[in-house]
């Protein structure tokens, strides 16, 4: 079969296209003949430091929806031919992808395979964000970094439904932010001002919760931007600094918190508890809450293109790759 690996860290010039053998499914686990893989930060991350690496070479990718080839001993609800999407932890750009049964979810009704691939990372990730860990309640106002890319189109459009009072993004870009007030934004700040932009959109109250994927000093700056009990939820780190950590200081005046969140983190903790967040996460798309648009999709063989795209900071929305027609 055909899969993307690279066997040292670099730029997107590192990715290869490789033929190597076919996977078998293990006690738990099923093989997937894959038709579209999701490209995400994660990846790139993956390839130019290491980020989740165990060994090289290393086969990225997260995302997958394809269809059932095999399933091993002891998995039950999944069967061969089945579509599904899964989330897995690398190997998900090749034509046969390996995953553990936990984490892979038969599609419903009405949601396509290419749709299902933008899903896996994203959709559970903003679900929780929103309902599980940021406990948002109907009238308060959120800040999301990151606002067009997968994860914020998602929560701008959760956080709309879930009756939020005002929501607020964060982008890098004019473009950026004209695509994120098209998908449930208010206003959109840019990285240097936001805390400070914040105040001024709320009179000097802050948000009530801040969604932040770059951590470093963005998560200090977010706790500022935070009203009185704000909450603020780290998914990410982004931005590469040395992690912000945040103590009896920062939190205990004014009656913050903060949290954190990583579907690939709760799969290995808990997968039952991240079946049942996906399911209901999933349920928002097939009723039309959540649209996630993919914005530029690739054939495998060139992944790099995928991954200069992203790697530039200019993409939106969610980057595909095409396995098979």
């Amino acid at each position: 079969m055909r899969a993307v690996e690279f066997q040292e860290y670099g730029g997107p010039e590192v990715l290869r296209i490789v033929e190597a053998p076919t996977p078998e499914p293990g006690p738990g686990q099923v093989t997937i003949d894959a038709v579209w893989a999701g490209v995400n930060f994660a990846d790139v991350k993956a390839r130019a430091n290491g980020y989740r690496v165990a060994s090289l070479p290393h086969r990225p990718g997260l995302d997958v929806s394809g269809r059932i080839r095999a399933v091993g001993e002891g998995v039950e609800g999944l069967r061969v031919g089945q579509e599904v999407a899964a989330l897995v932890d690398g190997g998900g750009y090749a034509e046969v992808v390996l995953a553990e049964a936990a984490t892979v979810f038969p599609l419903p009704d009405g949601l396509d395979l290419r749709t299902a691939a933008t899903l896996p990372t994203v959709l559970p990730t903003a679900y929780a964000l929103v309902h599980e860990v940021g406990r948002l309640r109907a009238g308060e106002s959120v800040l999301v970094h990151g606002a067009a890319g997968g994860v914020g189109t998602a929560v701008g459009q959760l956080a709309r439904a879930a009756g939020a009072g005002a929501v607020y993004g964060v982008a890098s870009s004019d473009a950026k932010a004209d695509y994120a007030l098209k998908h449930g934004y208010d206003e959109v700040f840019r990285p240097d001002t936001f805390e400070t932009d914040v105040r001024r959109a709320t009179g000097g109250r802050g948000v009530d919760l801040v969604l932040d994927p770059v951590g470093g000093d963005t998560l200090r700056r977010g706790l500022e931007a935070l009203a009185v009990f704000g909450r603020l939820v780290s998914f990410g780190n982004a931005g590469g600094a040395e992690p912000w950590r945040a103590g009896q200081d920062e939190l205990y005046a004014q009656g913050r918190s903060v949290g954190g969140f990583s579907a690939l983190a709760l799969a290995q903790s808990a997968p039952d508890a991240l079946r049942a967040l996906t399911e209901r996460a999933l349920r928002t798309v097939c009723d039309g809450a959540v649209v996630l648009p993919v914005t530029a999709e690739f054939p495998l063989s060139d992944a790099a293109d995928a991954h200069q795209l992203i790697g530039g900071r200019t993409s939106t929305g969610k980057l595909l790759l095409r396995i098979t027609d």
